[in-house]
């Protein structure tokens, strides 16, 4: 991992190792990729102003949130089907999470047992995609409070399934279907398909859905399993004012982008808000959650507001701060560092984007990141492009 020096590199190296429709069922997003694009892109309208004689050699980049102290200022996004991707994917993600003092989310489409991830990392998070009916969510949340999960994401936007488009053209879909071309993409990445797929299906059989609801669910090869997905459309304020009731720990809620539902979630009892449009995954043409994230930090100012989405550096965490975040996830580049090598590449990708946000601080003459504010920013002008001719300038 020598040549791994910041977590677009993971990226690359997952490229080359992972076959092109696991590679793209993780990098792909929804249609045309608007959202997928504007995560990343919002983070250049910003640049920063800032400090300097400023004593900075006492800097930490430690984190209080929702009564936990971490590390840094950053956690490790739920990512479905992590297990595809990497051996054991959500084991190695909780474990590094647990090494290192970040918080991680188990994704409720994983293919490993919540109870499984939960001991390894007793601080670990659990997101819930909720069933459709009201025992289904019951019995859910019954599971996770066994488990001993203490903090609860609740996901919301996905009423629908998305049109991922990239996904098919990769020749990957759900349910997972044999063809020549996937078997051909497996054997021309031997180390994916006996280190990962052939690992798996020796030491744990075919992989199922564990953890969409109270009990195993189908295995990724069946044809009906479609219809654990579906059925979330009528969900309302009503389903999450039961997960309220039900749960008594930290509630979070994901997938809010309009001022509105963050006002209505803090209303119905959520701890949190993470700002997300699912990575670009479900509606294109979403907003960038950093270009809605002070709006919804002026609406809720009694609770952590967390960003999720288009976070690759340390300037990147410290933007979504100065914006307003209490705290921020990363999903993609942590699931391409578990691929290429497993929990110890997760560890060094953590300890990268750490790095380089402490390292940041410095330069911004910060200490803490309560430090953090508007002020270190300002919007980056526009492009010379966009610049009236000169001319025209001294004419007016």
């Amino acid at each position: 991992m020598r040549e791994i020096l910041c977590l677009d590199d993971f990226e690359a190296a997952a490229k080359r190792f992972l076959p092109v429709p696991i590679f793209g069922y993780v990098s792909g997003a929804a249609e045309r990729g608007l959202s997928l694009r504007a995560n990343r892109d919002s983070f250049d309208e910003y640049e920063f102003v800032s400090r300097v004689l400023v004593d900075i050699t006492k800097r930490s980049t430690v984190t209080r949130l929702l009564g936990e102290s971490y590390s840094a200022p950053f956690g490790i996004a739920p990512m479905g089907l992590a297990a595809l991707s990497a051996y054991q994917g959500d084991i190695v993600l909780a474990g590094a999470a647990a090494q290192e003092k970040i918080p991680m989310i188990v994704s409720g489409s994983s293919l490993i047992r919540l109870e499984e991830v939960a001991r390894v990392n007793r601080k670990a998070w659990f997101q819930a995609y909720l069933p459709g009916e009201d025992a289904g969510i019951e019995d859910l949340i019954a599971r996770a409070r066994k488990a001993g999960y203490g903090t609860l994401v609740v996901t919301v936007d996905t009423p629908v399934a998305a049109n991922r488009e990239t996904n098919v053209r990769a020749g990957f879909s759900i349910p997972l279907r044999p063809s020549i071309r996937l078997a051909w993409q497996g054997a021309s990445r031997p180390a994916w398909l006996l280190g990962t797929f052939g690992r798996t299906l020796v030491k744990h059989g075919l992989p199922h859905f564990e953890n969409t609801y109270a009990s195993r669910r189908m295995p990724i090869l069946s044809p009906t399993i479609a219809a654990d997905f579906s059925g979330r459309g009528h969900l309302t304020w009503h389903h999450f004012r039961l997960v309220r009731k039900l749960w008594t720990g930290p509630l979070v809620i994901k997938g809010v982008l309009h001022p509105a539902d963050a006002r209505t979630a803090v209303a119905e009892g959520a701890d949190g808000i993470i700002v997300s449009n699912h990575g670009g995954r479900q509606l294109d043409g979403a907003a960038a959650p950093l270009r809605v994230l002070p709006s919804i930090v002026q609406e809720c100012p009694s609770v952590p507001v967390m960003l999720d989405g288009g976070v690759r550096r340390g300037t990147d965490v410290l933007k979504a701060l100065a914006c307003g975040a209490k705290f921020v996830f990363v999903g993609r580049p942590f699931l391409y560092a578990a691929a290429v090598a497993g929990q110890p590449g997760v560890v060094k990708a953590i300890d990268l984007l750490r790095t380089e946000t402490s390292r940041d601080m410095g330069l911004l003459g910060l200490n803490s990141v309560g430090d953090i504010g508007e002020t270190c920013l300002q919007p980056r002008p526009a492009s010379s492009e966009a610049t009236p001719p000169r001319a025209s300038i001294r004419s007016q």
